[in-house]
């Protein structure tokens, strides 16, 4: 076919239009008559607007609009707030100069799925370290966190911490008042591997628990390279090391620790002598049935007899003295605070069962102290000893001498804690602060002493956690001692003697102020941790997640 062939316009029966054996599945069937469209294109699409909708036209000059293009109604002056920040949305930053305490908060808080995976470390052996080997370190170095009476959510965050420094990003650790327990799900198809440890004795030794925390914070570091054996091997040292202190050393702490509590209420040196003596004959007494096998509540209950037969056979004897303030001062000795502070802590915290158990610990050990109390009480009441409950009402200010006492108890407090002697200054200073933030707030500015006991027990918790911040340790050794001088023995006492005196009602409310007292110190040491947190920055701007507030269901 030539060119102009080609060119030239074919005919209809070429084309194979009125051909029936070449037809289209599109061609219309024969007979079906299909009304024209006047003038309409057939070619219509999703967006075309339906016949019979009428729209305003578009106004004039105004070209057609895009997802892209302002609305009208913008204004650069007056813009909304982007959600997007200019500078960008802020990067979960989890780095090594923040303490691994709010980094391993901040990840626990986090989903499973949320968490940033670990960064491989040179730690890990060959082909990973075993994972029960792993999980086992864990639950050790948990137990001995949680034995030495640190709070429920530093011992998982702990715990969480040793997993993922070898590797075990994908674990849950979950502690008790007397269980530990620890799971790890390699993926989501395999099966995991749970193990847990049961805490039997307790016993409180911080200089323990610091050594413990340099442990996880050196496992928490990747330029430690720390293996797993040279962990194991001082995790052991730790366990054979001996208390810091001899045992004449705990008993003569205990008697100063006393007779500096019956100075700040009221005392002579008469009555911190008496003190001292009653205490560390209770103390003695306790050892003694300690190693005999009694409970703990045994314990207390011997040990709150001898300062108070002290000051009823110093009101018999009708020496001039404040019998109150011996029975107070040998209280002061005994009053569980470290269990308060940390059971009200787990409260706060989201830890609602070991909570519980905490704050029924400490009422055990009350009752204990109570009951040796009120046996000597009606001894003396029964004997003609004339013990009068108005008598704190007669408590003198002194405020040279009192300050002195208080840094005085809280130094004895902690060497009874077993603390590191490089923290001592530090928490008997704050002792010092705490009594003087006190002071001030009940005696100069005639303040509620349950508010005043909140606020100095806040600033004992915010130069607590700033102090623990600075060294990468725990909080407890720089907040428990320090919080002495704000415990109730006073209140306790009277209220105690208003009871063995058949005046129930005034018992009552001594002890209801006793109460209060106890957990406006609870809660003020942890309020003023979570502001350090809160409100300073300490290596990191960062936030840890909390739980949303139920509103009632």
């Amino acid at each position: 076919m030539t060119e102009a062939e080609y060119r030239k316009p074919q005919s209809d029966e070429a084309r194979g239009v009125f051909d029936p054996e070449i037809t289209s599945e599109f061609a219309i069937p024969a007979g079906l008559a299909v009304p024209k469209a006047g003038g309409e294109s057939e070619t219509t699409s999703e967006f075309a607007v339906p016949q019979g909708l009428d729209v305003g036209q578009q106004a004039a000059g105004e070209g057609e609009g895009s997802a892209f293009s302002l609305p009208r109604t913008y204004s650069a002056r007056q813009a909304p707030v982007a959600f997007t920040p200019a500078a960008g949305v802020p990067m979960v930053s989890l780095t090594k100069d923040v303490p691994w305490q709010d980094r391993m908060r901040t990840m626990l808080r986090m989903p499973v799925a949320e968490r940033p995976a670990p960064e491989p470390g040179p730690k890990a052996e060959e082909g990973g370290p075993a994972v029960p080997r792993v999980l086992d370190l864990t639950l050790r170095i948990g137990e001995l966190l949680l034995a030495g009476g640190e709070g429920a959510e530093d011992v998982e965050a702990a715990m969480f911490a040793v997993c993922r420094s070898y590797g075990l990003d994908r674990c849950e650790p979950n502690v008790t008042f007397t269980l530990l327990s620890i799971s790890y799900q390699p993926s989501l198809v395999e099966d995991p591997v749970t193990a847990s440890r049961t805490v039997r004795r307790r016993g409180t030794d911080y200089t323990r628990l610091a050594a413990v925390f340099r442990l996880v914070d050196d496992l928490s570091d990747p330029e430690t390279h720390l293996s797993l054996e040279e962990a194991y091997r001082r995790l052991a040292e730790m366990r054979r090391n001996r208390h810091p202190y001899p045992t004449w050393v705990l008993t003569s702490a205990s008697g100063l620790l006393a007779g500096a509590a019956s100075v700040l209420v009221g005392g002579d040196a008469v009555v911190f002598v008496a003190a001292a003596l009653g205490a560390m004959l209770g103390d003695r007494l306790a050892w003694l049935c300690a190693g005999r096998g009694l409970p703990e509540f045994y314990q207390f209950l011997v040990a709150a007899m001898p300062p108070a037969a002290i000051g009823i056979a110093l009101t018999l004897g009708h020496v001039d003295v404040k019998a109150a303030a011996v029975v107070t001062g040998g209280l002061f000795a005994l009053l569980p605070g470290r269990a308060l502070v940390a059971g009200v802590q787990d409260g706060l915290t989201g830890f609602y069962i070991t909570a519980a158990a905490r704050l029924l610990e400490v009422m055990y050990f009350f009752v204990g102290i109570v009951a040796g109390v009120l046996v000597m009480l009606y001894v003396g009441v029964q004997l003609g000893a004339h013990l009068n409950p108005d008598a704190n009402l007669g408590i003198t200010q002194r405020p040279l001498l009192q300050i002195g006492a208080s840094m005085l108890l809280s130094l004895t407090f902690a060497v009874l804690l077993q603390q590191e002697r490089s923290t001592v200054l530090a928490v008997t200073l704050n002792g010092g602060v705490a009594w003087s933030v006190y002071g001030a707030m009940r005696y100069a500015g005639e303040i509620s002493p349950v508010a005043s006991t909140a606020v100095a027990a806040g600033v004992v918790g915010l130069f607590g956690q700033l102090l623990s911040r600075y060294r990468f340790a725990s909080a407890l050794p720089y907040t428990t001692a320090a919080i002495g001088p704000l415990l109730p023995g006073s209140a306790t006492y009277f209220g105690l003697l208003a009871i063995a005196k058949n005046e129930v009602d005034a018992g009552l409310v001594s002890i209801t102020k006793a109460a209060a007292l106890a957990m406006a110190i609870a809660i003020g040491v942890n309020l003023g941790s979570e502001v350090s947190r809160l409100f300073l920055r300490i290596g990191s701007a960062e936030k840890r997640r909390a739980a949303k507030r139920t509103r009632g269901f």
